[in-house]
């Protein structure tokens, strides 16, 4: 049997796996974590690495036994039930998880982030330093894909230029959260259009509900992005309701905000071009873990938040 005490040896920023499953039974068996499917009257184990997961997501037809959930809890996985396809998570429309009870989780992380949440004016600062680690982020990982380039997605094209160029001067001008969601939703809706362009489905809405292939690639690699959100703020123990942009409209919102550094530059150009090439949901999704490992996507998302949380302490130790 596995020394729970062993599973904590992968850091949660270091880890690789986001598991979806669907019509199969999760328990624990020999100290493992097992997912039961069957096929063709026969029963097949699989095995899960939770000491390398994430988080777990349990889609159509899943169950799940107490042990099952009590080992996960040990390995500090995440656990949300969800819809066919990995979306949408079934808790309403907040983005919320079963998320392990620990005692011995950082509080610093949580001090720091509540010593400036309070002000408006220090939220909204935090708020554009997010955006702007975001467009850093996606010039990154466009100028650094080759396959990227290859599909035009190149970050020395003029278009991109300007659009990023004037992105990141009007994101210090915003005066407020409003203004700030604005100019975001803008430059989101401007490279839906490139993205569209690029990979030939010119005409291409965002719609949440809509059944093409590009908007449904589009959740569900939004929702992977939401688990490693999720996992990042639970490993910090930073609740999911002191968000600095989306707060007004989501109790989960933490989520949302920490998710958005990396959807732009991950999920976004692979969605268009995986529609393009008629790719099935299994492989979009292997895309797009594939690209939170190589890209290190934890890594960058625990790196901002830790950097927000002490931001401000940081500042007053200087005067």
């Amino acid at each position: 049997m596995e020394n729970l005490n062993e599973l904590k040896a992968i850091l949660h920023s270091k880890r690789a796996n986001i598991y979806y499953l669907e019509y199969c039974r999760v328990m624990q068996k020999d100290g493992r974590i097992l997912y039961l499917s069957e096929a063709k009257k026969e029963y097949q184990y699989w095995n899960i690495p939770i000491a390398n997961t994430t988080c777990l997501l349990l889609g159509t037809g899943t169950s799940i036994t107490q042990a099952a959930m009590r080992m996960l809890a040990q390995a500090g996985v995440l656990v949300g039930f969800c819809g066919g396809g990995a979306t949408p998570l079934f808790m309403a429309n907040e983005i919320e998880w079963f998320t392990p009870q620990s005692e011995y989780r950082p509080t610093e992380y949580i001090q720091g982030w509540m010593q400036f949440w309070f002000d408006e004016a220090k939220r909204l600062e935090t708020a554009k330093r997010f955006q702007i680690s975001r467009i850093e982020f996606i010039q990154k990982v466009w100028a650094k894909d080759r396959e990227l380039r290859i599909e035009g997605f190149d970050v020395k094209d003029s278009v991109l230029g300007n659009l990023f160029s004037t992105i990141l001067t009007n994101i210090p001008n915003a005066y407020n959260v409003g203004k700030l969601l604005q100019l975001e939703a803008d430059f989101t809706k401007k490279l839906y259009k490139y993205a569209a362009l690029k990979t030939n489905q010119i005409g291409f809405t965002r719609e949440h509900k809509s059944a093409d292939l590009a908007n449904d690639f589009l959740n569900h690699g939004n929702y992977l992005a939401y688990g490693l959100g999720a996992t990042t703020l639970w490993v910090l123990g930073i609740p999911h309701g002191f968000a600095v942009m989306h707060g007004k409209t989501r109790r989960g919102a933490l989520v949302f905000d920490v998710a958005d550094l990396v959807k732009d530059a991950l999920v976004l150009p692979w969605a268009f071009i995986c529609a393009k090439e008629n790719m099935s949901e299994k492989e979009f999704r292997s895309q797009c873990l594939q690209n939170f490992v190589e890209h290190k996507a934890l890594d960058f998302m625990f790196n901002q938040v830790k950097e927000a949380s002490s931001y401000y302490s940081k500042g007053d130790e200087i005067l």
